[in-house]
């Protein structure tokens, strides 16, 4: 198999990524056969993925232009993916050019192509690091050029906790990131859930195996147990609800009935 230009050396093409197959849901070319064979079969049984992945990007943009409309201007992305239109430097830096974003994320393929995508922009930048260690982010020399945890942040957690097997103890990474954010902070949430979509719950299992069988275990959490990770925040209006109901743009008639899979919520640190 070539390796494509953007590739970073020592990348397995054989092996797939979740940002890789995210990216290919989204429409992307950023990702390789063995990611659009997985993205694939996992399709056979919820054929309605990437609806999920656009809807979920579309609540992404609203609520960071909320968060800009309060008058937050950093921003810390962790587990941002590969690049596509309308990402957050994007859409912060149209609402305010002073914005600051700082990306997070451990594929290199991720890594490599946000550096190509953000040369010459001072006021954003990628780390590579890992949710599940939280210490590491936050000690990270690109995370601390671009953002001041001494005035208010928000943090996106968009589409990643779901990859946090329980063994983890995602809710520890989340503390942990919680508690160096300044009052006034917003945390920006989605994850994944059986609840709302519109399948048999044995028939979405089969996209769950799909994902344990190439090594990145889809978590598939109750509403119950998402809303544990806004511990100490304050939740905005209107609340955790299913991607599609946060502050829409259309009616929610217009809809695909994917786009109210899983849950999407804000919350603010007092």
């Amino acid at each position: 198999m070539e390796r494509p230009a953007w590739a970073p050396q020592g990348i397995d093409l054989t092996v797939p990524s979740v940002s890789r197959i995210y990216d290919f849901y989204l429409g992307g070319s950023h990702n390789f056969e063995a990611d659009r064979e997985a993205a694939r079969k996992a399709m056979e049984f919820m054929p309605g993925l990437p609806k999920i992945m656009q809807a979920n990007r579309a609540f992404m943009r609203r609520a960071v232009r909320f968060a800009a409309d309060e008058g937050i201007t950093q921003f810390l992305d962790i587990g941002s993916g590969i690049p596509t239109f309308g990402n957050v430097h994007e859409v912060a830096q149209a609402a305010n050019p002073e914005a600051r974003v700082a990306y997070v994320d451990h594929d290199p393929v991720a890594v490599a192509h946000s550096r190509a995508v953000l040369a010459g922009n001072d006021r954003a930048g990628i780390a590579a690091a890992d949710l599940r260690k939280p210490q590491d982010i936050l000690s990270s020399p690109v995370v601390g050029g671009l953002i001041d945890f001494d005035r208010p942040v928000a943090l996106l957690l968009v589409a990643v906790l779901h990859f946090i097997e329980d063994a983890d103890d995602p809710q520890c990474a989340v503390d942990t990131l919680r508690d160096a954010l300044a009052p006034g902070s917003l945390v920006i949430l989605t994850h994944a859930s059986y609840e709302g979509v519109p399948l048999p719950e044995e028939r979405v299992g089969g996209t769950v195996e799909v994902y344990k069988s190439i090594k990145n275990p889809l978590v598939m959490r109750p509403r119950e147990e998402v809303a544990r990770f806004f511990e100490g925040y304050e939740m905005v209006e209107p609340g955790l609800v299913p991607m599609a109901e946060w502050r829409p743009e259309t009616p929610l008639s217009q809809e695909d009935p994917f786009a109210f899979s899983g849950f999407a919520g804000v919350g603010r640190k007092a």
